[in-house]
């Protein structure tokens, strides 16, 4: 099929298959690939890292740019339910039409380079931004930092939200290893924000090797708040009596702290009102992040994929309130560590519902019961229950016709598991 016929899904599809590993991390095939394409962003640029916490992040910023009459673009990954999420300008996915002659240059571009379906895709959107006359970009990087495909912007302030160990196979088993690959996200003498409170020493060392303005919570900004309001402090800037980020969670405040500490070191470039803030954090939507859905029984979406995100969704659970039983819906990928992410959530779960997740990285949901047996959390003998099941969907469709309205369904452990559940319910709302 000629390239220039191509629709959006086969073009998707096409660059799936143009790479001879899923991820090969590296910047010299992007970088020769940008530059033919001419790839040129001339608007701030914000690049948003870290283990967890960036989808929120990133939702935050946009939303608050966008309240504040910025032209803004937003790219993020993975999507859950259409690519198009991925791109989004002033809010609004991108349409196809938009998106596909992008794709057609970067086909043309590469020659006989090969490249990832997130390589490919990366330059495709960033493209699309530089055709687009914005103001602001909002860039989230999609694994590490140094080698990562986004990371051959050279942004204007780069936030790190967290470092925890994920991705062990490609960034190191250590918070200090992968503390070092994500810092290379920061830019001489341009913000660096580290939201995390305790980062490791190799992202400070980074920092100050070379030369970044770096700004840490507990020393150049800090929150503080009640159960009705709270409050941001840096190190000119104070913003008082905001009411809590529509996102839910308790370290959704950790979160927007560092886009304020973001928003104060451009403030110079990008002024942004304190009403902006305040209807930003008010309308800001992200799915999946400890999403409630309406009904009952409770029925929350979360995908959290690692031990790190499982510990935020156990203390979210714990300020829950009482529930006689909790059933978990879930599905991971094999790389990530099954073990230790089912212990963060230890004993909370009475019924566990595993899942088969598609694709060659998708666990079993017989390898996932093997897990769960080796964490300790249901052992042979015990109350709990651990059942398999062939999707998703089906699986939450048993937890709900068992469960009682007093009981809560938690979905996590994948983005698949959890879009998985969104798609149905869209084709059940249609």
């Amino acid at each position: 099929m000629a390239a220039e016929s191509r629709s959006l899904a086969q073009w998707l599809d096409h660059v799936e298959r143009l790479h001879a590993r899923p991820i090969d991390l590296g910047l010299q095939r992007v970088r020769e690939v940008a530059q033919r394409a001419g790839i040129q962003l001339s608007c701030t640029t914000i690049v948003v890292a870290g283990t967890n916490g960036k989808g929120s992040t990133c939702a935050m910023l946009e939303s608050i740019l966008v309240q504040a009459g910025y032209r803004v673009g937003c790219y993020t990954s993975p999507h859950l339910l259409r690519f198009n999420e991925r791109a989004r300008v002033d809010g609004r996915p991108a349409d196809d039409s938009a998106l596909v002659p992008h794709f057609e240059a970067i086909e043309q571009a590469r020659g006989a380079t090969t490249l990832t379906y997130f390589e490919f895709t990366t330059l495709a959107i960033l493209r699309l931004f530089g055709a687009s006359r914005l103001d602001v970009a909002v860039l989230e990087i999609g694994l590490g930092g140094r080698l990562d495909a986004v990371n051959i912007v050279d942004a204007d302030c780069a936030i790190l939200t967290s470092v925890d160990i994920d991705h062990a196979e490609f960034l190191g088993d250590t918070r200090e290893a992968i503390g070092a690959e994500k810092a290379h996200v920061f830019r001489p003498l341009r913000p660096a924000i580290c939201a995390d409170p305790m980062p490791p020493a190799s992202v400070v060392a980074h920092a100050h090797a070379i030369g970044a303005d770096l700004w840490r919570i507990g020393r150049d900004f800090s929150f503080e708040g009640d159960r009705q309001q709270w409050s941001y402090r840096g190190r000119e800037q104070r913003r008082s009596s905001l009411a809590f980020p529509a996102l839910r969670g308790a370290n959704q405040l950790l979160n927007a702290a560092g886009v304020l500490a973001a928003l104060e070191s451009l403030r110079a470039r990008l002024p942004v009102t304190q009403q902006a803030v305040r209807q930003g954090l008010a309308l800001v939507e992200l799915p999946g992040r400890f999403q409630v859905l309406p009904g009952r029984p409770t029925v929350i979406l979360d995908v959290a994929h690692n031990p790190h995100a499982a510990a935020h969704l156990a203390r979210n659970l714990d300020a829950m309130g009482f529930f006689l039983r909790t059933w978990a819906v879930f599905g991971m990928l094999r790389d990530k560590d099954v073990v230790e992410t089912v212990r963060q959530l230890g004993e909370r779960i009475d019924c566990w519902l595993c899942v088969d997740l598609p694709g060659p990285r998708g666990a079993s949901a017989a390898e996932l019961a093997q897990r769960i047996e080796q964490a300790g959390v249901a052992a042979p003998g015990s109350n709990r229950i651990v059942e398999r099941h062939r999707a998703p969907r089906g699986a939450l469709a048993s937890a709900r016709e068992r469960a009682d309205d007093n009981d809560r369904i938690i979905v996590f452990g994948s983005f698949l598991t959890v879009a998985d559940v969104l798609a149905a319910d869209a084709t059940a709302d249609r």
